[in-house]
């Protein structure tokens, strides 16, 4: 199934045409009207329109084709670890990352009965956020595209037993009761969103501001390459924030690295930092240089 429920047809048609209209003012996010990824484009982007895609890949090549002017796509979780299939998609979009955003999370169990619930939906995010929750209740998770798109499909299915996890918004759009607040797991649950766009940012342009530059890279394979990598950027004193590795193809012979670091080209430090890491690496590539928007540390 590659569509949205049919109780969010209405608005995901409404705001496509709103976004068609103004494609530069578009932001392209993945899932129904009143996500979390809803949520982040509006508080990030306030004057932007928000354009839903069904997936993160549509949300990205919205922007590829010119439909949006940037997206803005989660990618990792305080909680729950990085978003599946990120790593993958951002290399291979060809955008560039020119911003960040944090937002807290907060899930509510919503359904039409009053229970009890034989399952609940959401995205894997959100039933990861809220796997202690559902376990002590004996509640099965169960897969959906996105949290609001869960919430829409429970009100178009009409069955008393079925729940959705989903931000507290989506109940009063799709006409569910909320069940349960606040159902994560933890208190200070926080999703890292990026936002992309077809052009990077000069990192000139920045002023002087601090700025995180992220980046994958593989590293050559031979021993202690990864060491050596790492080296230029603690001889340079540059931190870096995040390493992250993930497998590029079947052969589990090599891994690709995902990495954010503080600062930005230009800086003869950074500049160092890059060149011994490049000179060690098969191949490396910068996905944005842009302003930080939570001190890290």
């Amino acid at each position: 199934m590659h569509s949205f429920p049919a109780p969010a047809e209405a608005m995901v048609a409404q705001m496509r045409e709103s976004a068609a209209a103004e494609p530069e003012r578009a932001i392209a996010f993945q899932g129904s009207p009143g996500a979390n990824s809803h949520s982040a484009a509006m508080q990030a982007c306030p004057d932007h329109l928000p354009l839903p895609c069904f997936s993160f890949a549509d949300a990205l090549e919205a922007v590829k084709s010119g439909r949006a002017g940037c997206a803005i796509i989660p990618i990792e979780n305080s909680q729950h670890g990085r978003v599946a299939d990120i790593h993958f998609l951002l290399p291979e979009s060809g955008l560039s990352i020119v911003g960040e955003y944090f937002m807290p999370i907060d899930h509510a169990l919503m359904a039409l009965g009053d229970g009890p619930f034989t399952a609940a939906y959401s995205h894997p995010q959100a039933l990861g956020q809220s796997r202690h929750f559902l376990r002590e209740r004996g509640i099965v998770p169960l897969s959906h595209a996105d949290t609001a798109g869960a919430a829409a499909y429970v009100a178009e299915k009409g069955d008393p037993t079925l729940a959705a996890i989903s931000p507290p918004i989506a109940a009063e759009l799709y006409g569910l009761k909320i069940i349960e607040e606040h159902v994560q797991d933890a208190d200070d649950n926080m999703t890292r969103f990026v936002i992309l766009a077809r052009d990077a940012l000069d990192p000139a342009t920045l002023n002087g501001g601090e700025a995180i530059t992220t980046f994958v890279f593989e590293v050559k394979n031979i021993p202690a390459a990864l060491y050596k990598a790492m080296g230029g950027f603690a001889t340079n004193g540059v931190n870096m924030t995040k390493l992250e590795s993930y497998q590029k193809g079947a052969s589990f012979s090599a891994s690709m690295f995902y990495a954010d670091i503080i600062g930005a080209p230009g800086d003869p430090r950074v500049d160092r930092a890059l060149e011994e890491l490049a000179f060690h690496s098969k191949e490396l590539r910068i996905l944005g240089t842009y302003r930080q928007s939570r001190k890290r540390g």
